[in-house]
């Protein structure tokens, strides 16, 4: 097999790695309240929202140190050791304990900022300056075809139920499980890159040395980023950005946990409350896929820049939040185990509830393809610093979410989604002004970036 080949398979592998991982992980984010509150275990008080905060507030402190992680150890083992604990922490739901699930929910905050990191450091080995966009594209929507599989499994699994048994949790985590174990084998077929080496540079002491500096450079690389991204976290363009960074992390928070369990816990959807939250997820993962390719294929040919882009995010967003307000009993997120009988501004349809998660994942497409199209474009010499304050900042805010859905009522979590994503867009504009002004001034095209 060529080199290149070689990469475009590696490619590949760790899309098809992550689609089964994040099979696994991103229904058990959907599900995960809806469990909890049907276990019959009385020694059991976790909170699946509390667990999701844990995690995200660790994942964004762990982002300052999981750069020098994978340069002491490398991309691969560490996606692999990464992958172990994401399947450790979906095991725990086989047999839930208080203690194990928030130890696992600390585990795999570290694991997630430590996986995303080598991904990134995995990606770049494997694309030049010609494939990189190919092979992003490539690995965007392998992954994102996890949120089909996983919730069409969590819709065929729980068809008709109205009460998760524990032999129905156990049935499904344990397959959730071993999907995440077999994404994490499949990071061993990853092929390295082989390095030329010079004849006499065979011996063991050259070995040594060569092995020694390299690891050191490493450690330097790693200690430059992170200045760099300290450096970079107080610049007018990145605190811009940040503001609508904050939007996509509150966003994810809502779509992959809280607008489930409101549909899991609106007792006139009948028999198919359960199942509608697989179902939930999959209309999502269809927004998803539509606006990434459609907009990862228009982006060389619009003239126009990315602000249509991102109107277009927030007004499909607003019209979501305005349908659930009027579609979603106010206490849904925060509903007992039986479940609620209220009733919001009309009966809750089961049509426009879906409806509602095809244009969250739509909108939520439209946000993360622009804003990661802007920070490569305005950072490409400082790229890896530049991703990392993007992940800081949306994973610190997706656990503050998570945290405030354990006491907030729908009304006002829809409330903040608006404001803060109506200031994000604001922000985005200003961002994306300045930075056509900067190339117009030198005689860039506006329509290349």
């Amino acid at each position: 097999m060529s080199s290149e080949g070689k990469k475009l398979f590696n490619i590949i592998i760790l899309g098809v790695s992550f689609m089964f991982i994040f099979t696994a992980f991103q229904s058990c984010g959907n599900i995960a309240q809806t469990v909890i509150t049907n276990l019959n275990n009385t020694d059991f008080h976790g909170s699946g929202y509390t667990s999701m905060s844990i995690i995200y507030g660790v994942l964004s402190a762990s982002n300052l140190i999981s750069p020098s992680l994978v340069a002491i150890v490398g991309p691969q083992f560490s996606m692999v050791v990464s992958g172990m604990f994401y399947s450790l922490y979906i095991a725990v739901f086989i047999q839930p304990a208080t203690w194990a699930f928030y130890t696992a929910s600390v585990l795999i905050g570290v694991a997630a900022a430590v996986l995303w990191t080598a991904q990134g450091n995995c990606l770049t080995e494997n694309s030049d300056e010609n494939t990189i966009g190919r092979n992003s594209g490539i690995f965007w929507a392998l992954l994102q075809f996890s949120l089909i599989f996983g919730n069409l499994y969590i819709y065929l699994a729980w068809q008709g139920k109205t009460h998760i048994s524990e032999s129905d949790r156990r049935t499904v985590f344990i397959a959730l499980t071993v999907i995440s174990l077999v994404g994490t084998v499949l990071f061993f077929l990853i092929r390295k890159q082989e390095d030329a080496k010079a004849p006499g540079d065979d011996d063991s002491t050259n070995e040594i040395l060569g092995e020694s500096s390299s690891a050191r450079n490493k450690m330097m690389r790693a200690v430059a980023a992170f200045k760099k991204s300290i450096t970079l976290s107080f610049t007018k363009e990145m605190l811009l950005l940040s503001v609508t960074t904050a939007y996509t992390g509150l966003v994810l928070t809502f779509f992959s946990g809280v607008y489930g369990t409101c549909i899991g816990a609106v007792n006139r959807f009948g028999s198919e409350e359960k199942s509608l939250i697989g179902l939930s997820g999959i209309f999502i993962g269809v927004g998803e896929i539509l606006g990434g390719g459609i907009f990862g294929l228009l982006s060389k040919k619009s003239r126009s820049g990315r602000n249509p882009v991102v109107m277009l995010g927030i007004l499909v967003h607003f019209i979501a939040f305005y349908l659930i307000f009027f579609n979603m009993p106010n206490d849904a997120p925060i509903a007992p185990m039986e479940g609620t009988d209220q009733v919001a501004y009309m009966i809750p349809s089961k049509e426009v509830a879906m409806l509602c998660s095809f244009l969250l994942g739509l909108g939520d497409s439209c946000f993360n393809t622009q804003l990661l199209s802007i920070l490569g474009s305005l950072y490409s010499e400082d790229s890896a610093p530049a991703f990392a304050i993007f992940k800081f900042v949306q994973s610190i805010c997706a656990a503050v979410a998570y945290f405030y859905s354990n006491y907030f009522l729908l009304q006002w979590q829809l409330l903040i989604l608006v404001i803060v994503g109506f200031f994000g867009t604001i922000t985005f504009f200003t961002v994306e002004w300045g930075a056509a002004a900067v190339l117009a001034a030198r005689g860039s095209d506006y329509s290349s970036i």
